[in-house]
């Protein structure tokens, strides 16, 4: 008897297997593109209304001098000032300050959320407090802030990480709250001790959750950071909008205006790419 040939459909059969993996690219880069399109729709619109309102603010008699916040002086003041290297002596002392108050915010946050999620009784006991404090407003606290820190900066940077530490507390408790309680009851039976729980179980597990509290951390902190450079500072992009009004230099306004925006985008774009590549449920 000779042995039975080899399917004569094998090679069709490799094709059609590899055919989902080509289609799913090609869905992969559709999207991708749909998604950009939309993304430059977007910003033209958003163009298109900020020229419209320039063109209604330059024809009104009564706002004629605040026509330099148009999209044409705002656009030829800001690659000016990228130019003059001007954008950056302004920018760095903000990152400075926002970073080290962010670092506070995680270095307060963290321990304290893992505390509460793992802890009931603290979480019962530090509820009420923690929601009353959430809900003050950070610059409420600028007059204790200007007392308690010798220097400006330290008074920024309390500001900063009194706002930013809600977000990073409360998402790393309701992190490890939603940790399956079986993890734990295995590590236990295997001789884990709570210094190997923490961190080959709790932190792997929330690690998702607590970048998720620091991107909202730096949305509420780059929000806190205009505001709270209106103090004694002479640096900062705060400074720089409070100086620019001042001066009646409503084009660098809108150019110092334009900064923040892009530099708060470009950093929560890297917060959300951190997040995805952490996601236990992305697609290869």
């Amino acid at each position: 008897m000779e042995p039975p040939a080899p399917p004569a459909d094998a090679p069709e059969e490799e094709g059609v297997q590899a055919a989902p993996s080509a289609s799913g690219r090609n869905r992969h880069l559709a999207a991708m593109a749909e998604s950009f399109l939309y993304a430059l729709a977007g910003m033209a619109l958003l163009l298109v209304l900020w020229w419209l309102g320039g063109r209604l603010v330059e024809s009104n008699p009564r706002m004629f001098a605040f026509a330099d916040f148009a999209p044409g002086p705002t656009f030829a003041r800001l690659f000016e000032m990228l130019g003059s290297g001007e954008a950056a002596e302004m920018t760095a002392p903000s990152l400075y300050r926002v970073g080290f108050g962010l670092a506070w915010a995680v270095a307060v946050g963290v321990p304290m959320g893992i505390l509460i999620g793992w802890f009931g009784p603290v979480g019962k006991l530090t509820n009420i407090p923690f929601q009353f404090l959430r809900m003050i407003s950070p610059l409420s606290w600028m007059p204790i802030a200007v007392m308690a820190f010798t220097t400006w900066d330290g008074a920024i940077v309390f500001l900063i990480g009194i706002a930013a530490v809600w977000p990073v507390l409360f998402s790393t408790a309701a992190g490890l709250k939603r940790v399956d309680p079986s993890w734990f009851k295995v590590a236990r039976n295997l001789g884990a001790r709570p210094w190997h729980m923490l961190f080959t179980i709790i932190l792997p597990a929330i690690s998702q959750d607590i970048l998720t509290g620091v991107r909202l951390a730096l949305g509420v902190a780059w929000i806190v950071l205009v505001p709270a450079e209106y103090l004694g500072v002479t640096s900062g992009l705060g400074y720089s909008i409070n100086d620019a009004r001042d001066t009646l230099e409503y084009d660098r306004l809108a150019a110092t205006v334009v900064i923040i925006g892009i530099i708060g985008f470009g950093l929560d774009f890297l917060c959300q790419r951190a997040i995805a590549r952490l996601s236990w449920h992305r697609e290869d």
